[in-house]
């Protein structure tokens, strides 16, 4: 079926949730109006829709792999070059170097699109932006002006080289060495895995960013130096000069995302793939943080977005599958499924929890503009440690989500879900892929746990419960069986969350396995008191639009609606999660290995 970006929600959220107004306003986004931000939106639909949707079933048959060189499908190279040509790739880059500056709100509404209509596509030009970042706030000034105009016009896509195949997540095992040259220059010689679109024949040049040790470089990750690795040298005019020494030497045979190759990338086989420094030596893992917090913030876009398309195709299923007669119906016709109960479950429960993520992105992308851009270094320096507290949250939960979702949206199809023909399997294999794609939801859940709550001793954390608890004096405000429900939701949440907070600061210190144990419990459960918040939100704000006859009532009704169906069927996982946490963690540590 087409896939047609959910413009209306995403405006609601940008504006109502978000605060577009706010992040338009900041020093340096002058020129960029609601009124913009409307028309840029929907365009980026109509390519979303008519160009990359179209594109999404012919990549999941994969890219061929022959010698080295990998040719992508038939109109996978066509739809990159419009892609590049509209300037979509440059949207965030900076405006010094082609780019257009654009606020990462913005952008994130339009990635969503992207994801939603071609997840394998959109990989590419993430990883680009995300290129873009380490270089510009790290690289010298020559490096910069090699690099930076090619890549922010789309014309020469960047990649993210971590890790290899002894190293894992554990990046202190990388072993991929920078010999320094007397130009200046140094050899790197090295195998890296797991590069997303590291190779293919969709732009002139790939510029690769390498992580690898100098000779006399300290063990572990305070060894490790970044690298610019070009896939062809680039001459002192611009052009393109010899091929470097960095082949691709096979592709992955993946779970899902077959659209979007997955290298296995050499360096110096055949004496050395020349590289250039990015900032200081020994300080690369630092550097690419600044690339692997973006593209963990887009992973978490990822996991919306394909539970967004999951749910338009099984929503379109429902109301055009015929089968049994409507319960407490005369009628003895088949209705359409839609009619059933737990058909209608399954959808709300797909709804519900798309619009918490939605808004728990959204209000992420809002926070990371604020930290870069407010006039004041106070607002900041909050929004720096919120956005850090939040980027584990946004991205684990999401994907996770993301799971539940599209196995649902295979569900609502019945037999013919697990049929690969009707194209709901693809959106289950492909979202499987985000939960481990950028970190698994452990490693996030142990980021989250420890280097941004005990590290600030919840400070941050307890800056949201507080906001929190302000919206649920709001809701003692508003009469309606709804309301009640959405309050008595959102406050299960929150006290589960502020006891699981607490609990796990008692204890890391002391006992770090027994907070360990909870670490990915205490994600979830966070993604669940911050979405219920935000929905509720989302009701307070409907609901006075109601009352002031602003708008589409029936769009308004369905906000409250689905709010309380989040506070009926979701806020009370808080529950398990946080009992999980409190009292979970002996049964989980307690079995010896060699009974497993």
């Amino acid at each position: 079926m087409p896939y047609s970006a959910p413009l209306k929600d995403q405006q609601f959220v940008l504006n109502e949730i978000a605060g577009l107004a706010d992040v338009l306003a900041l020093p340096g986004n002058e020129e960029t109006s609601i009124e913009l931000v409307e028309a840029i939106l929907e365009e980026a639909n109509k390519f979303a829709s008519d160009i990359l949707a179209p594109l999404n079933k012919a990549g999941d048959k994969g890219h061929k792999f022959n010698a080295g060189v990998v040719t992508t499908v038939e109109g996978f190279k066509d739809a990159y070059h419009q892609f590049r040509d509209a300037g979509w790739v440059g949207m965030r880059a900076p405006a010094e170097f082609g780019g257009q500056g654009l606020p990462a709100l913005v952008t994130m509404a339009t990635e969503e699109m992207w994801c939603g209509s071609n997840l394998a596509f959109s990989l590419c030009p993430l990883l680009t932006l995300g290129a873009i970042e380490a270089i510009h706030h790290h690289a010298s000034d020559e490096i910069k002006a090699t690099y930076l105009p090619k890549m922010s016009s789309g014309e020469w896509p960047g990649t993210m080289n971590l890790t290899e195949p002894q190293a894992g997540s554990d990046l202190a095992q990388v072993r991929s060495k920078a010999v320094p040259q007397a130009d200046g220059t140094y050899l790197i010689s090295g195998q890296k895995i797991f590069i997303t679109w590291g190779e293919h024949d969709m732009a002139d040049n790939i510029v690769h960013l390498v992580l690898a040790r100098l000779p006399d470089a300290p063990a572990g990750v305070k060894g490790i130096s970044l690298f610019v690795v070009p896939k062809f040298m680039v001459n002192a005019d611009g052009s393109l000069g010899k091929r470097n020494d960095a082949f691709c030497v096979s592709i992955e045979h993946k779970l899902g995302i077959h659209g979007s190759p997955t290298a296995v990338m050499s360096y110096g086989d055949n004496g050395g793939a020349v590289g250039y420094l990015v900032g200081e030596a020994n300080k690369g893992l630092a550097y690419m943080f600044t690339m692997m917090n973006h593209a963990r913030l887009g992973v978490g876009v990822e996991g919306l977005a394909i539970s967004e398309r999951s749910y338009q195709k099984a929503v379109a299923y429902a109301k055009e599958r015929l089968q049994s007669r409507e319960l407490g119906s005369p009628d003895p016709a088949a209705a359409a499924i839609i009619r059933h109960p737990d058909v209608r479950r399954m959808l709300m429960t797909m709804r519900a929890y798309i619009e918490g993520m939605r808004a728990l992105a959204y209000f992420g992308g809002a926070a990371l503009d604020k930290a870069a851009n407010a006039g004041d270094a106070g607002e900041r320096q909050k929004n720096q440690y919120l956005i850090n507290f939040l980027i584990p949250i946004i991205k684990g939960w999401n994907t996770e989500v993301a799971n539940l979702v599209t196995s649902l949206g295979v569900q609502v199809h019945g037999g013919m879900g697990f049929i690969e023909e009707t194209g709901a399997a693809q959106h289950m294999r492909d979202a499987r892929i985000t939960a481990i794609y950028e970190g698994t939801t452990g490693i996030h859940g142990m980021d989250l746990i420890g280097r941004k709550l005990a590290s600030e001793k919840g400070a941050t954390c307890n800056a949201l419960l507080a906001e929190i608890e302000k919206t649920i004096g709001a809701l003692a405000g508003v009469e309606g069986a709804e309301f009640a429900a959405i309050k008595r939701g959102l406050e299960q949440a929150a006290k589960a969350a502020k006891e699981s907070a607490a609990y796990i600061l008692a204890n890391f210190d002391a006992e770090p396995k027994k907070a360990a144990a909870g670490s990915v419990p205490f994600l979830m459960l966070m993604g669940v008191t911050l979405g219920s918040w935000l929905l509720a939100k989302s009701a307070l704000i409907a609901k006075g639009k109601l009352a002031a006859g602003e708008g589409d009532a029936e769009f308004f009704k369905a906000k409250i609606i689905t709010a309380r169906f989040f506070a009926d069927h979701i806020a009370c996982q808080a529950l398990s999660y946080g009992y999980e946490i409190l009292n979970g963690a002996d049964s989980t540590l307690e079995l010896a290995d060699e009974l497993f």
